[in-house]
């Protein structure tokens, strides 16, 4: 069981840090079609940058390490709960070295066990077959996408895309609906699991388990290999693109299972996984448990540079560059617009869901007065010394502070606000109001931001948990791109308009 262990620990490191060859040629096409000297470019640019970065550094791609979900085939006889027992310190070793970000909340009392387990946490799956060997395989499925995940009940009423029912051509709905649903929130461009038919519980098992398909492979059935091939196509037209910020790129890989279902029950469900699609595997000798062979990793591994961002040259010719440092005042807010690119330097705040419930009722622990808040919750290690070290900080999805951002930045002074998606009517409001603006930072470029952030100042409310605590950051270089701002204006906003319209189109075209 040592190890096994051992092997499940490098599966761990290497899955959180590595990305697999079959991810990396489907960013690199994607980066190969985008316009250059586009926002899409430049994120394309930062997203293959930080993936560099990941690998030099072996750190966490993304400071979301997600779910870790395990699918184990083991031969007859295989001791599960030794293997269990084994998984699970790991797991606990790979948090405390800090490749995986401490992910595992109490759902009751709101606390973080601070080690990744808990009931539930992992999720680990045992299947037994007739081979003397053992197939392990590891998904790292972060919230932001997790979240985009979405089951449809057929008949029914799609938005944009009129009735759906129980046929191809009402499943083929459902998908393209669940694209245009996700917009830049779950960090497009990104790939999709489908699965049909089952109950509720299996169809998003099902769907689930797509995502360990290669990216690359033909499905077997020809009417699903036709319908994978057809939302490529056209979910690529709807001009979502990276990060939602519109372009060429928003669907990497659609993948298509189906299962037996009740004559009264037909779900489809959709399994949204963001570009920093962390899944790899290994197959390990049944009486050692070490290592034969890596999968996924067949074919050409796409190495990229690290200044694969030197598309943020391209961009500043039709975007404004201003750099900016806190405190800012209302009259620098006021002089951006949408479009623009902001280079931050000095104070950077964390908060994210803990911290904006807490301000609404709570004085702030330091002066926000002018300040920039980052929806942030990274990976952060104490060296013997007992200071703090960033280890990845990318942004995570702003839309879940929509019911307390405006009133938060009303209350303390906050000028900016930085995170990725984009956030909702009443923040773009509150933004016209106070003089404010929305930065969306590249989601998933965990390296890239960390390597902005030059010093830990400090820390407060730690009991929330290291992701949820307000952590206070010195920056340099810290580049996000003007999405919302004080003149009412939203790029999210026209974004999904206009892919709105795209979709709805597709209502009548027959497949």
């Amino acid at each position: 069981m040592e190890k096994f262990k051992e092997s499940m620990y490098k599966l761990i490191v290497e899955t959180s840090t590595n990305l697999p060859n079959d991810v990396r040629r489907a960013i690199l096409q994607a980066k190969q079609r985008e316009n250059a000297g586009t926002t899409a470019a430049l994120s394309l640019g930062t997203i293959t940058k930080n993936i560099s970065m990941a690998d030099t550094n072996v750190s966490p791609i993304c400071q979301d390490t997600g779910m870790p979900t395990f699918e184990l085939k083991v031969p007859v006889g295989a001791n599960q709960i030794e293997m269990k027992k084994a998984i699970k310190e790991a797991i606990a070793e790979a948090t405390k070295n800090g490749k995986l970000r401490p992910n595992s909340v109490d759902s009751l009392t709101g606390e973080n066990s601070g080690n990744n387990l808990g009931d539930g946490t992992p999720i680990i799956h045992f299947e037994q077959w007739e081979k003397d060997e053992i197939d392990a395989r590891l998904i790292l499925k972060g919230g932001g996408c997790e979240n985009k995940n979405i089951q449809y009940s057929l008949p029914a009423e799609i938005e944009g895309l009129g009735r759906a029912g129980r046929d191809l051509d009402g499943i083929r709905k459902c998908i393209l609906h669940s694209v245009y649903q996700a917009q830049g929130q779950g960090c497009s461009a990104g790939f999709i699991g489908v699965g049909i038919g089952g109950d509720r519980i299996t169809s998003y098992s099902l769907a689930k388990e797509q995502l360990f398909r290669s990216a690359e492979d033909v499905n077997p059935i020809e009417e699903l290999q036709k319908l994978e091939d057809y939302v490529m196509e056209h979910a690529n037209n709807l001009g979502i693109g990276t990060m939602g910020f519109g372009g060429e790129a928003t669907l990497l890989g659609c993948k298509i299972g189906a299962i037996n279902r009740l004559p009264a029950s037909f779900f489809v469900s959709v399994a949204y996984n963001c570009w920093a699609f962390r899944r790899l595997g290994v197959t390990l000798t049944s009486d050692t448990g070490e290592i034969k062979e890596w999968l996924y990793k067949d074919g050409e591994e796409i190495k990229f540079t690290q200044d694969e961002a030197a598309e943020a040259t391209e961009v500043k010719s039709t975007s404004r560059e201003v750099v900016l440092e806190a405190p800012i005042t209302e009259a620098q807010i006021r002089d951006l617009k949408v479009g623009d690119v902001v280079i931050l330097n000095g104070d950077l705040h964390t908060g994210r869901d803990a911290i904006h419930h807490h301000l609404m009722d709570h004085d702030a622990p330091i002066d926000l007065n002018g300040q920039v808040i980052y929806h942030c919750g990274p990976v952060m290690l104490k060296d013997e010394a007992g200071e703090w070290h960033v280890k990845a900080a990318g942004p995570t999805t702003s839309i879940r502070e929509e019911p307390y951002q405006g009133d938060v930045m009303k209350k303390f002074g906050i000028r900016a606000v930085i995170g990725k998606g984009g956030m909702g009517p009443k923040t773009l409001k509150a933004l016209q109001e106070h003089g404010g603006v929305y930065l969306n930072a590249i989601g998933g470029a965990a390296q890239y931001y960390a390597d902005c952030i030059k010093k830990v100042e400090g820390v407060d409310l730690l009991e929330f948990g290291i992701p949820e605590a307000m952590w206070h950051l010195k920056v340099e270089g810290f580049a996000a791109i003007v999405t919302m701002d004080s003149h009412g204006n939203s790029l999210h906003a026209d974004v999904d308009k206009s892919s709105f319209e795209k979709l709805s189109e597709l209502a009548d075209r027959v497949f």
